[in-house]
C-alpha cells in the first residue's frame, strides 16, 4: 500500500477484499485490530477506520508502544499529575484525553505492558481511567484501533496478552495481506514511487523500469513489504543518475559488498574441558515421556524462525544460514505455517 492524498493504490483481489473489509467496519463504533507484516501500511488502514468513521472530524492520535519504556508509556497514553514521578512539575493530558470523541491508534500494542494493558481495557470497557499519580476519574469517550506484527492469540496463551483484552480488541479483524501475495500490485507501486522520486530528483520524465528489472521486482520475496519496495525504487533511481533510459538495476541489499565485515551470527558454543574445542550445542533432553514428532517439529519451527530472525528475514540468506536450497527452505516454512 500507498499513501496518495489519503488512498490505497493496488486492485488485487486480496487488496480489494481488505478494502471492502475496512469499509463495512468502519461506520461501526468499536475497537480494531491491524494485523500485518512490517511495512505493510497498517497505520494507514488505521486511519482509513477513523476517517470512513463518523469521527471522521474528531482527532486522530498515533501512539507507537513500543517506542517507549513501560513508565513512559502508561504516563504518555494517560497523562500525570504534579509529582507523579521526578522531572513532573505540571499536570500533562495523555493521548486518551487528546483523543476524546476521535480515535487513538496503538501501533505495537503486543509489546505493552500487563499493567498497561489492564488500564487499556478498563478504558475501552468502560471509558474511564486516572492519570499516573492522581485519583480523579476522567471520562472519555475514545474508538481504539490497535496494531501489531505479532500472533496474538500465540500471546495470549503464553501469558504475555490479556485475553479479556484481546477479547474486547477483536471485534473485528482486518489482516494486511503481505506483498508477495499481492503481485498485481508490485509494479503499480513501482511506478507510483518511481514517478515520485524523479520529481525529487528533477528529471524531465520518468521513464519506467525495464521488463528484466520488474521481473526482478516480481521475482523478490519483499519481507520488508511496501516500505522496502519504496526504498528499492528510490534507490534505483538515484543510482540510475538520469532518466534517459528505462531504470534497470534494481539493488535489492544495499549492504553487498565483497568488503562488507563478515560478522558470523552463530551461537555461543561452550568448550569442551578436556580438549578446548567449541562442543556441540544441542537442547536440553526430556527426562519425562515426550511426544517425539511435536516436539521435534516445534523445535525444527524454532530453528527456522531464528534463522529468518538471524537473516533479517531475507529467506534466500536464510536458505544458505542453514545449509538447504532456497526451495526445500521455502517448503520448511509453510510446513510450519510461516509462510
Amino acid at each position: 500500500m500507498a499513501r496518495t492524498n489519503d488512498q490505497i493504490l493496488g486492485s488485487s483481489p486480496a487488496l480489494l477484499d481488505m478494502m471492502d473489509q475496512i469499509s463495512r467496519a468502519a461506520p461501526l463504533d468499536r475497537p480494531m485490530l491491524v494485523i500485518g507484516e512490517r511495512g505493510t501500511g497498517k497505520e494507514l488502514i488505521a486511519a482509513r477506520l477513523h476517517y470512513l468513521s463518523n469521527r471522521w472530524n474528531q482527532p486522530f492520535q498515533k501512539m507507537n508502544c513500543a517506542a517507549l519504556a513501560e513508565t513512559l508509556l502508561e504516563s504518555e497514553l494517560f497523562g500525570y499529575e504534579p509529582g507523579a514521578f521526578t522531572g513532573a512539575r505540571g499536570r500533562r493530558a495523555g493521548r486518551f484525553e487528546a483523543a476524546d470523541t476521535g480515535s487513538l491508534f496503538l501501533d505495537e500494542i503486543g509489546t505493552m505492558s500487563m499493567a498497561a494493558q489492564e488500564k487499556l481495557l478498563r478504558v475501552i470497557e468502560y471509558g474511564e481511567f486516572e492519570r499516573v499519580g492522581g485519583n480523579e476519574t476522567i471520562s472519555v469517550d475514545v474508538r481504539v484501533i490497535g496494531a501489531t506484527n505479532i500472533d496474538l492469540p500465540a500471546a495470549a496463551e503464553r501469558g504475555t496478552f490479556r485475553h479479556d483484552l484481546l477479547d474486547r480488541l477483536a471485534f473485528d479483524v482486518i489482516t494486511v495481506p503481505p506483498l508477495r501475495e499481492r503481485p498485481e500490485d508490485i509494479p503499480v507501486l513501482a511506478n507510483h514511487f518511481g514517478r515520485a522520486m524523479a520529481r525529487e530528483l528533477e528529471w524531465l520524465q520518468f521513464p519506467g523500469f525495464s521488463d528484466d528489472a520488474l521481473q526482478a521486482m516480481l521475482a523478490y520475496h519483499w519481507p520488508g513489504n511496501v516500505r522496502e519496495l519504496k526504498n528499492v525504487v528510490e534507490r534505483a533511481l538515484y543510482c540510475a543518475w538520469d532518466g534517459e533510459e528505462p531504470v534497470s538495476h534494481i539493488v535489492f541489499d544495499p549492504f553487498e559488498s565483497p568488503f562488507r565485515p563478515k560478522a558470523a551470527i552463530k551461537p555461543v558454543k561452550e568448550e569442551s574441558a578436556a580438549t578446548g574445542t567449541p562442543a556441540p550445542v544441542t537442547p536440553a533432553l526430556p527426562t519425562e515421556p515426550f511426544d517425539l514428532r511435536n516436539d521435534a517439529a516445534a523445535y525444527e519451527k524454532k530453528l527456522y524462525e531464528t534463522a529468518l530472525e538471524a537473516c533479517r528475514f531475507n529467506q534466500r540468506a536464510a536458505a544458505g544460514y542453514t545449509g538447504l536450497s532456497y526451495d526445500q527452505f521455502r517448503h520448511g516454512l509453510r510446513k510450519h505455517g510461516l509462510l
